[in-house]
């Protein structure tokens, strides 16, 4: 439902909802912004209200007792939008002004040719060539250009390759076609003339900008260029005491950090990756040396050669760092998996931690494990609705799951009777018992699935007076699963009987060689198994 609001329009009183009063004061406060800029603007709104006012009525006439959002609409559109009230359709975005540009820019190129001028040039006269063929200041590109080669290196692989492609205006005809000059005897004269002569220029606020930033990127860099020098000499001699001390034994914690282990699998990229470490920062931090040094007049500068070989050393250690490393990464990662399966895995089966720690404090063995997607128990589902208690469980889409879980328990001679609670989706899921001297007991899992289960209908019939844990408990199985039950039952084998001393083997099991039937369900529960003495062995 929607609230209705009385309004006052021009004296008179009508019911609107809410939205169609949203959209009429919206529309009133357009009109008002369009024609607040015109003379009479106010009247002329004042007008539209009244006219808005008198269609209300008409349908108030006509039996409309509330104003809907339709009703406003249908008499924006007759009335008209402010734009169309006031004549300012304005230009299509993208296209006027695209066309504008189009033809301000064929205007400027009309008649010219592309080339690098080689009189207002900076490296190769690339963007002051551009710059005279769109008649613009080439400061403007130049600016573009830094800040293309900061997004990766764009800018500057543009202009190499603008070097290459673009020829130079080298003789008096190629520089008039770049200024689009007629190529005439007087013209052709004016270029010889000043060929050597540059115009002068008056420093523009851009080019002094672009000039005070180009000077500032180069104290950076030379800012920059000290620091790594300093942060590889420190590097440096850290990796040098560490070295000293790892041969002397005295860096604590070496055995835990793990290079000793990747050392014994992979030695020669060990050693390998030290070497390459200190050539990658011994060359720079004598580069950066011999560069200062020959700035203060002490030495000479390198030759073109010795740069050579000390640049093909670096990249040479370099290509020996990056395999090395890869190597050293990969005998780490592998060293890491088989902590990680050490660490969750229950008896060599991979496993997470949950279902370790089930497994492994309720002493139970996987005889059987297959098609489970490493899942072996699960919890959220209990029969009382308790969502932390975990339980033995296998799951697999296509009912192909092999799975048994066993445990052994020491006993007395006796007869025995084992308990437990499970549950199954479908057919082929079994309970078992097993002693020295009794034959294999087997009993079926009954096939409730998610709902129901005797357990569950058990607990319907508790009686609602009744006090004590044992009640309280049934009173929490019959409200799981939102009153629903989550198909657990409870089963029961008999008659297990031991004549001496021996254990007893029980668990759950889908294996049909072991229970003569295949499985045919998609996954099935099991836990809280019982075994208790119920009478000596009867004599023979």
């Amino acid at each position: 439902m929607k609230k209705n609001i009385t309004i006052n329009l021009c004296g008179r009183l009508f019911q609107i909802d809410e939205d169609a009063y949203k959209l009429l004061q919206h529309y009133i406060e357009s009109l008002r912004s369009s024609f607040g800029r015109q003379e009479g603007g106010d009247e002329i709104v004042d007008d539209i209200e009244a006219r808005i006012a008198e269609l209300f009525d008409e349908l108030r006439q006509r039996g409309v007792e509330a104003i809907t959002i339709d009703h406003v609409k249908e008499i924006i559109t007759r009335i008209g939008e402010p734009e169309q009230l006031t004549g300012e359709e304005g230009e299509r975005p993208g296209h006027i002004g695209w066309q504008s540009f189009v033809d301000n820019m064929r205007s400027r190129t009309s008649g010219k040719r592309l080339y690098r001028n080689p009189n207002d040039k900076m490296v190769a006269g690339v963007l002051s060539g551009i710059a005279a063929y769109t008649g613009t200041d080439p400061t403007i590109w130049r600016l573009a250009t830094v800040v293309l080669t900061l997004c990766y290196g764009a800018g500057f692989l543009m202009y190499l390759v603008l070097a290459i492609v673009l020829p130079e205006a080298k003789t008096p005809e190629q520089k008039l076609q770049m200024m689009a000059r007629e190529v005439t005897p007087q013209n052709l004269a004016d270029v010889v003339v000043d060929k050597d002569r540059q115009p002068e220029r008056r420093p523009t606020l851009l080019r002094l900008t672009v000039s005070f930033l180009l000077k500032l990127g180069f104290g950076l860099f030379i800012a920059l260029a000290v620091l790594v020098g300093i942060a590889l000499c420190i590097g440096f001699l850290c990796a040098l005491v560490a070295l000293v001390m790892i041969f002397t034994g005295t860096m604590p914690n070496f055995e835990e950090s793990g290079v000793p282990d990747i050392y014994r699998q992979n030695p020669l990229a060990v050693v390998l990756f030290g070497i390459s470490l200190f050539m990658l920062m011994l060359i720079p931090i004598y580069a950066i040396i011999h560069m200062i040094l020959s700035l203060t007049g002490k030495t000479q500068p390198m030759g073109i050669w010795q740069r050579i070989v000390w640049i093909a050393l670096w990249i040479a250690a370099l290509c020996c760092l990056v395999p090395c490393t890869i190597a050293m990464s990969e005998t780490a990662n592998e060293q890491h998996k088989r902590e990680i399966n050490e660490k969750y895995s229950y008896q060599g089966v991979p496993m997470s931690a949950s279902d370790k720690h089930y497994l492994q404090q309720g002493g139970w063995t996987l005889l059987k494990h297959e098609n489970c997607g490493r899942r072996y128990t699960s919890e959220n589902e209990y029969y009382t609705g308790d969502r932390n208690m975990r339980y033995l469980d296998a799951f697999n889409d296509e009912c192909m799951e092999i799975y048994q879980a066993e445990r052994k328990e020491a006993v007395a001679p006796g007869r025995y009777r084992l308990t437990c609670v499970a549950r199954a989706q479908g057919r082929g899921v079994f309970i078992y018992a097993l002693s020295g001297e009794s034959e294999k007991h087997l009993k079926e899992i009954p096939a409730y699935g998610n709902k129901g289960g005797d357990i569950f209908e058990q607990a319907l019939l508790t009686d609602s007076l009744a006090t004590g844990p044992e009640a309280e408990r049934m009173r929490q199985t019959a409200a799981a699963n939102h009153g629903k039950g989550y198909g657990w039952c409870q089963i029961v084998i008999d008659d297990i009987v031991v004549s001496q001393p021996d254990s007893i083997a029980y668990g759950v099991s889908t294996d049909e060689p072991f229970t003569g039937q295949p499985c045919a369900s998609q996954w099935f529960s099991a836990c809280d198994f019982r075994l208790e003495k119920v009478e000596k062995p009867r004599k023979k």
